[in-house]
C-alpha cells in the first residue's frame, strides 16, 4: 500500500514540476521582450482600434526608401501595437507626420496585447512630414 502513495506522491510532484516549467516558458516567450528594443523613423500612416473579442491599437509607420522585390518595389512599412490607449489616442492624432517611436520586440503576439510582437512604448519625435525630403524615384524608357 505505502509503494502506490510514494508513487502517486511522486507522479504528483511530477505533474505539478511540469505546470510550473511550462508557465515559466509560457512567461518569457510572451511578456519578457527580447533583447531588441530600438527606433524606427518615418511617415505614421494609421493608427486603429480594431478587434472583435480583444479591442487592441494597430498602427502603420512608412518608412523612408525601397526595398527591392522580385516584382518591383516596395515601400517600408512597419505595423506594430500600443498597449497604453492614451498613447494611442495621442498617435492618432499625428497621422501622416513624421515620427519616431520607441518599440520593444516581444518574442510572439498576444490577443489582448495586439496583433503585432512590436509594441510601442512612446515617441521620441514628431515633425511636419515634408515630402521635398523623400527622395525621387525616377524610371525612363
Amino acid at each position: 500500500m505505502s509503494g502506490k502513495k510514494t508513487a502517486k506522491k511522486f507522479f504528483g510532484i511530477l505533474a505539478f514540476v511540469i505546470v510550473v516549467v511550462l508557465f515559466i516558458i509560457l512567461y518569457v516567450r510572451y511578456y519578457v521582450p527580447l533583447s531588441d528594443e530600438g527606433v524606427k523613423a518615418g511617415v505614421l500612416n494609421n493608427v486603429i482600434h480594431k478587434g472583435v473579442v480583444f479591442k487592441t491599437y494597430e498602427g502603420e509607420l512608412i518608412q523612408s526608401g525601397f526595398r527591392p522585390r522580385q516584382q518591383g518595389l516596395q515601400s517600408n512599412d512597419f505595423n506594430f501595437s500600443v498597449e497604453d490607449a492614451s498613447l494611442a489616442k495621442r498617435l492618432m492624432d499625428m497621422s501622416g507626420q513624421e515620427v519616431r517611436l520607441h518599440y520593444k520586440e516581444y518574442y510572439g503576439a498576444l490577443p489582448w496585447r495586439g496583433y503585432s510582437k512590436f509594441i510601442v512604448d512612446s515617441v521620441l519625435d514628431v515633425q511636419p512630414y515634408n515630402s521635398t525630403n523623400e527622395p525621387q524615384v525616377t524610371g525612363g524608357m
